[in-house]
């Protein structure tokens, strides 16, 4: 049996929509038979179980628990899918304190039963923060944690293949940066259609001005159309890609899409957010991010929003001040 590891990967999260889609995921892309599936909602988790063993896999080890020390104690990776869902009319923001309590008791748990953690994968909204409220009380590295951006991305190359009539494949290089809610920055400037770079299309009868304005929105309104459609959250793309991204983590094939991940450089200080990344099995790198003056000012002002995001957090006590940030992670000098 060809796995990527034998390491534990343990998904949080697991009775749930998003959760038992990623065990099936990981399962399928092979990456490790040591898969533990942790849920305090026994029934489902139980359900969950007995549906991975219905499928049949070769080599697997499945094996699920409601007790956090046991499901954390010796996972080298870990994905998590633990918080509250979106519903219809919500916003990612409108999960703000909740989630991240939810994140700061992740952080403290990893840090009690599996310091040795080499990679974690936050996805329950709001990301960018509760990945970040993960980092700090995780004591973790800031490369050892990344959090789901990719989706913006993807909806953007969707959106442009559905405009143009092609296959999505057909669409290169979509990036969308900063925040993962609605003020993320679309940039336009990296992206090809058919081998023809996007800015030269914006404005033409291909894609007019207004057409682009709208196909933006739709864009950053991704994740609630699908609310609406649905009748729930996403659940299919976000356990797709953020097994993506730990398949990338573990050492297998390169994640092909922006990632959250800790920036503090230049001018983004403190927060998670995306910008163009690397994901090895050393952890996850950024590069600076080139785009047009506006695609940089919109960069900023989703930067921007997201450290008002930080700093109400901070103000809930979930998080210390960021001169502090230290005492709790020896990482975060």
């Amino acid at each position: 049996m060809n796995f990527l590891t034998n390491d534990k990967l343990t998904i949080v999260g697991a009775a749930g929509m998003i959760g038992s889609n990623m065990v099936q995921t990981a399962a399928m892309m092979r990456l490790t038979p040591n898969i533990c599936m942790y849920d305090p909602f026994a029934l489902g988790l139980e359900g969950v179980a007995e549906e991975m063993a219905h499928c049949g896999f070769e080599g697997m080890n499945f094996t699920y628990t409601t007790n956090v020390e046991k499901a954390f104690t010796g996972t080298k990776y870990m994905i998590s899918s633990g918080g509250a869902p979106r519903k219809e009319g919500m916003t990612r923001e409108d999960l703000l304190k909740g989630n991240a309590e939810i994140a700061a008791q992740l952080g403290k748990d990893i840090k009690s039963y599996c310091p040795d953690l080499k990679h974690l994968t936050v996805i329950f909204n709001p990301a960018d923060i509760t990945g970040l409220v993960a980092l700090i009380h995780g004591g973790l590295k800031p490369t050892q944690v990344t959090t789901l951006a990719a989706l913006d991305s993807t909806r953007l190359q969707n959106e442009l293949a559905k405009h143009f009539g092609l296959k999505q494949s057909e669409v290169k290089n979509t990036r969308t940066y900063g925040g993962h809610g609605e003020q993320m920055a679309v940039f336009a400037s990296t992206a090809k259609v058919n081998g023809k770079p996007l800015t030269d299309l914006i404005g033409t009868p291909e894609l007019t001005n207004e057409d682009w304005e709208a196909l933006k929105q739709r864009v950053t309104k991704g994740g609630a159309n699908i609310i609406k459609l649905r009748g729930r959250s996403s659940f299919q793309s976000p356990s797709y890609v953020s097994v993506e991204m730990m398949r990338a983590a573990m050492g297998g094939e390169a994640f092909r899409w922006p990632s959250g991940c800790y920036v503090n450089t230049g001018d983004f200080k403190h927060i998670m957010m995306a910008m163009e990344t690397s994901i090895t099995k050393d952890g996850v790198t950024y590069a600076p991010v080139k785009g047009t003056e506006e695609e940089v000012k919109a960069l900023k002002d989703s930067y921007n929003h997201l450290t008002k995001l930080r700093d109400e957090v901070i103000e809930m006590g979930i998080l210390p001040a960021i001169d502090q940030w230290h005492t709790v992670n020896e990482n975060l000098k």
